[in-house]
């Protein structure tokens, strides 16, 4: 690989967060092309030819452009085999893909902006209830699923894909004010998983367009 990935990016974004976590945990040096998400960065006509879905991430690799979080984590995974994302038991293979595709699929989307915007009632700006009630409900799934799967981390004692995708979630989560007491074991893997030397990496405070001007309560959210 003779030229550096490049990473198309928002800090907060937690589909960007994923694809940090997993170039990080595969030891690959990128740089970080950050897309101002609240300026409307991603809807212009110049990154429209680089993702035409209009969102983060896009990453360009070995002379090509690739979208969407899990796609591009696959990618990672068959073109870096070193640290695999995935178990060598194939029941554990299936289980991993499945968490990943629960968050991803199930919770992470009925929380976007453009979703919440769209269900709002009149005089609203975001409809906060209509995803509080889908991340809860998601949440009471995911727990039972990784309390009969875990070991240290979702699946086994091995980070997985299952982990990548857990992270960023369970921050949004608390940035929705869900209450995470009931869900003990989706809290302790989240525990274990971040004093990992490549979650601490990817952490959105530690990104290049992290804005100065946070609050103490906003940064509370990603430590």
């Amino acid at each position: 690989m003779s030229i550096k990935p490049i990473l198309f990016s928002s800090w907060s974004s937690s589909c960007s967060w994923r694809v940090r976590i997993a170039l990080h945990l595969k030891d690959i040096d990128f740089t970080i092309k950050p897309v101002n998400t609240s300026k409307g960065e991603h809807k212009t006509k110049e990154f429209q030819e680089i993702n035409p879905m209009k969102h983060v991430p896009a990453l360009k690799i070995d002379g090509k452009t690739l979208i969407e979080s899990l796609a591009i984590i696959n990618y990672l995974d068959e073109a870096f085999p070193q640290k695999p994302f995935l178990p060598t038991n194939i029941y554990q293979r299936a289980q991993s893909r499945a968490i990943a595709d629960v968050i991803a699929s199930g919770i992470q989307p009925l929380q976007n902006m453009k979703v919440l915007k769209y269900t709002a009632k009149e005089g609203e700006s975001l409809n906060l209830n209509f995803a509080r009630h889908w991340i809860k409900e998601g949440f009471e799934s995911l727990e039972e699923i990784v309390s009969s799967s875990s070991g240290k981390f979702c699946v086994g004692n091995e980070v997985t894909i299952a982990d990548i995708v857990l992270i960023p979630q369970v921050t949004k989560a608390r940035q929705f004010k869900i209450d995470l007491t009931p869900f003990p074991t989706i809290c302790r893997i989240e525990k274990d998983l971040k004093v990992l030397e490549a979650f601490h990496k990817a952490n959105p405070l530690r990104q290049p367009d992290c804005p100065n001007d946070l609050t103490d309560y906003n940064k509370s959210f990603f430590e």
